[in-house]
């Protein structure tokens, strides 16, 4: 039986949801300005998409309410967020009219808000929108970055919060080259 042979069955959003989980992200909190005022969504689906030129990519939901002020600002900042923020990413992760009440947080280069804590941050233009499903993806233009802490991530894993566990093994020497070598079939 070959490869076109076989049958396939719909994919159920509940079973496609629990085996993604087992994907580990990364949790950032990705925002910018309405006029003055901060705006912002937790982010799970954030990476890097290239380094010359410098791109990243971010996929908000169709009905985020924080994407069109966003697309209209036409930049915004990454915040990788560090572990001991996981309440924060629980408050950015519900609806919600002010999610920056209490926080402290200063502007990047373009005004959007770095959040005070984070374990880095990359301030970026709007390069791209595409949409996908029930999602879009959008290609942001790194236009500065932050310098990272020493902290540990703050991690997703089938579905509850988790970090670093096991200790951090040394980089193989050549993993510099790895990930800055132009091959046809790197991720980056």
């Amino acid at each position: 039986m070959s490869g076109t042979d076989v049958q396939r069955e719909a994919v159920e959003p509940a079973s496609f949801r629990r085996v993604l989980g087992h994907f580990c992200t990364g949790v950032t909190v990705v925002a910018g300005l309405d006029g003055q005022r901060p705006v912002g969504f937790a982010c799970q689906s954030f990476a890097a998409l290239s380094l010359d030129p410098p791109l990243v990519l971010f996929c908000p939901s169709r009905t985020s309410r924080a994407w069109p002020v966003l697309d209209r600002a036409g930049q915004f900042c990454v915040n990788v967020l560090a572990r001991a923020q996981q309440p924060i990413s629980t408050v950015f992760g519900r609806s919600g009219d002010d999610k920056f009440a209490g926080l402290s947080w200063h502007p990047a280069p373009s005004g959007a808000p770095i959040l005070d804590g984070a374990l880095t941050w990359l301030d970026c233009r709007i390069e791209a929108v595409h949409e996908a499903g029930d999602h879009y993806v959008v290609i942001g233009h790194v236009e500065a970055l932050g310098n990272p802490t020493n902290d540990e991530p703050l991690l997703f894993y089938r579905g509850a919060y988790t970090g670093i566990t096991a200790a951090p093994q040394p980089p193989p020497t050549d993993l510099d080259a790895f990930l800055t070598a132009a091959h046809p079939d790197d991720w980056i």
